[in-house]
């Protein structure tokens, strides 16, 4: 950057110019360091937002901020271990399901995971509703609950891609959340940092989600893959409905016992399918199973009582108990004026009110709307009725395969 002020790099993009690699090498390396200012960086997000990013700089971008930090190359260290990412929507507690269902049919799986994002539930702000849990995890401490459980969620620590955590909290404040290049390098950036053998994406599409049509995440899983390639990580993305909430549950405290509900074998059964799409595909890539194996081993895990109490093992693990939810303090009812059917949801709008109201949101399999408001424990209800149409996940659980 000494040939190049932050001001001329500034104009170029804003201009939709491609910049060199070594531009964006060094504006993440001089950021990362203190060395350009928030209002700088948030005038370059706007930029790529509003412009794009070619291919080669996107990879430059991910690659730079994966630079930044730690490097841990997990795969080298077990047989197999897999992770996992979402890209974010309402009520998506796919993760939480996911680890210790998997983890109890002997796969090891970790992730390192993020807070919320603009109308998105964070998985790490659910598990802290959990008395004691403890999400910031050393990577000594995260290898312990992998030797010992078989499965962990943590925060990034603070030695994984640094200059990320920093675009992040910028992004979610400057309307710069929705944008491919970003989205791309920030995921990948955290997770071929922490280097597994296998990773599954759920690209979520939808009102509720980033990408709100199918093109654009068929577009974002393929840039995902794509920005894995070489890195020794195999990369599958599977498409996922994000037109209405994910089960009856969205919020912290709720979502979790919705999570503790599914792997009981009592909980929605959209939840269990999209969570249940995304496990075979992590227990084939370990060469343990195929399809068919994989599907009786997870219904065993199910129907056995394993998951459940893999879930309740790996909770205790990283210092939680999960019978130690916190409770609304006051709930008020709102009656719908006449019986009848949800047919559709704008599940962006119900992922800020949520935000707006509070941690957590209910809908209920009842025809009314509850509302609660206490600190920890605010919750929602919202009509569905018994017979809502039929969900779409099946048809887009469709997986993208890394070549």
């Amino acid at each position: 950057m000494s040939e190049l002020s932050v001001y001329e790099v500034l104009n170029r993009k804003r201009r939709g110019e491609a910049l060199e690699p070594r531009v964006i090498e060094e504006f993440i390396n001089r950021y990362t360091a203190g060395g350009i200012p928030d209002y700088q960086m948030s005038a370059l997000l706007m930029a790529v937002a509003i412009n794009g990013m070619s291919g080669q700089e996107m990879a430059t971008l991910t690659q730079a901020m994966l630079r930044s930090g730690e490097q841990w190359h997990l795969r080298d260290q077990y047989d197999f271990i897999a992770d996992k990412h979402s890209t974010g929507g309402v009520g998506d507690k796919v993760s939480l399901v996911l680890s210790p269902w998997v983890a109890a049919c002997g796969v090891k799986i970790g992730m390192l995971s993020g807070r919320g994002l603009g109308h998105t539930g964070g998985t790490l702000d659910k598990l802290e509703a959990i008395s004691g849990f403890n999400a910031r995890l050393s990577r000594k401490d995260f290898e312990r609950c992998i030797a010992e459980v078989g499965c962990v969620i943590s925060t990034s620590t603070e030695g994984i891609a640094p200059a990320d955590k920093k675009i992040y909290a910028l992004r979610d404040v400057t309307g710069t959340v929705e944008s491919l290049p970003l989205i791309t390098a920030s995921i990948m950036s955290k997770k071929l940092a922490m280097g597994a053998s296998a990773l599954i994406l759920d690209v979520k599409t939808g009102s509720g989600a980033f990408m709100r049509k199918y093109e654009d995440s068929k577009a974002l899983a393929k840039s995902l893959i794509a920005a894995a390639e070489g890195s020794g990580t195999r990369v599958e993305a599977l498409i996922t409905d994000m037109d209405r909430p994910l089960g009856v549950a969205a919020g912290n405290a709720n979502e979790i016992a919705e999570t503790l509900d599914v792997l009981a074998g009592k909980g929605p059964k959209d939840v269990e399918d999209v969570t249940r799409a995304q496990a075979v595909r992590v227990l084939v890539m370990s060469k343990k199973f195929d399809e068919a194996s994989a599907g009786k081993a997870l219904d065993d895990a199910l129907r056995s009582g394993r998951a459940l109490q893999q879930a309740h093992k790996w909770i205790a693990a990283q210092g939680g108990n999960a019978s130690k939810l916190p409770q609304p303090r006051e709930t008020i009812e709102v009656k719908a004026p006449r019986s009848g059917y949800v047919t559709s949801i704008d599940t962006y709008q119900a992922g800020m009110f949520c935000s707006i109201a509070g941690p957590a949101m209910r809908c209920a399999p009842a025809r009314q709307s509850r509302a609660s408001s206490s600190a920890p424990a605010n919750a929602i209800r919202k009509s569905c009725g018994s017979d809502s149409s039929p969900s779409s996940s099946s048809e887009m659980q469709r997986p993208f395969l890394a070549p």
